[in-house]
């Protein structure tokens, strides 16, 4: 458990002040300075606005207690567990096995699961699922997440805008030819150290779940029913807006990667390992 926070921790200090380099190199103090702030603009919009926003881009739809017993009542019962309120619970009328938390905290949470999953998944496994989101919840991720997405998105902003309009670090030898290196290899850099902390929580958001739900192993069969089905079953709205897959539990892209260095999840092979070894 300290072993991952401590890595997020680093990595969110390394993407920061990646960013005040970005902002030094083309503006000198500046520069650094309004990079800071429009980033923690970025942040403001994000934390507050979010949810709405990916809640509409999967035209999910809010269910309770009347509408969909048996999935609210799982949630409620380890929501309760976990020791959090109760998050809003929504649906998703698609056919990929799928799930993600959203919101600013845990007093203005919202967990959502597709269609397809609650069709392929027992009782158990999905329980163990609905556990890990929830732990995203308790943990935060959320907003960690956001945080490292538009300051990365900053970065990258920062770096191609800096470069096309002249900017200038603090010194007047500053060299183009810099520049155009920090242009090129900063935004990558950022992506990086994003998708590194997405996969950092991700392996803590299984811990957490499996500590919630007292069984490691559901998850983990889980999170296999899933990799198999997921993969033929294209999710629309991910397709659309890429930066949102982070959030869901499993990856719901098509498109194949450097699995090491891009994704936004660990293998999940070694998230089943994990658990595996809990139990």
């Amino acid at each position: 458990m300290f072993g991952n926070w401590l890595k997020t921790s680093i990595l969110m200090a390394g993407i920061v002040a990646l960013f005040g380099i970005v902002g030094a190199v083309f503006g000198g103090v500046n520069g650094m300075l309004l990079a800071l702030v429009l980033g923690g603009a970025m942040n403001v919009f994000a934390y507050w606005f979010s949810d709405a926003m990916v809640l509409r881009i999967y035209k999910a739809r809010e269910v309770d207690a009347a509408s969909a017993p048996q999935f609210y009542g799982l949630v409620q019962e380890l929501a309760q567990r976990a020791g959090l309120p109760m998050p809003r619970v929504y649906l998703i009328d698609e056919a990929q096995p799928n799930a993600f938390a959203t919101g600013r905290n845990p007093e203005h949470a919202a967990v959502a699961a597709t269609t397809g999953i609650l069709q392929l998944l027992s009782a158990r496994e999905l329980r163990g699922v609905m556990a890990h989101e929830l732990a995203h919840v308790k943990h935060r991720d959320i907003l960690t997440s956001t945080i490292a997405a538009t300051v990365a998105g900053a970065i990258a902003a920062v770096a191609q805008f800096g470069f096309l309009f002249g900017g200038r670090g603090s010194s007047e030898r500053s060299n183009p030819f810099v520049g155009l290196i920090v242009m090129i290899l900063a935004p990558i850099a950022a992506m990086l150290i994003q998708m590194a902390i997405s996969r950092a929580r991700e392996f803590e958001a299984d811990r957490g779940g499996a500590e919630t739900s007292g069984d490691p192993g559901a998850l983990a069969d889980a999170l296999e029913k899933m990799e198999r089905y997921a993969k033929g079953l294209p999710l629309k709205a991910a397709e659309e807006h890429p930066a949102t897959a982070q959030m869901m539990i499993i990856n719901p892209l098509s498109g194949s990667g450097m699995q090491s260095l891009f994704s936004t999840h660990p293998a999940t092979e070694k998230r089943v390992a994990r658990l595996r070894a809990m139990a």
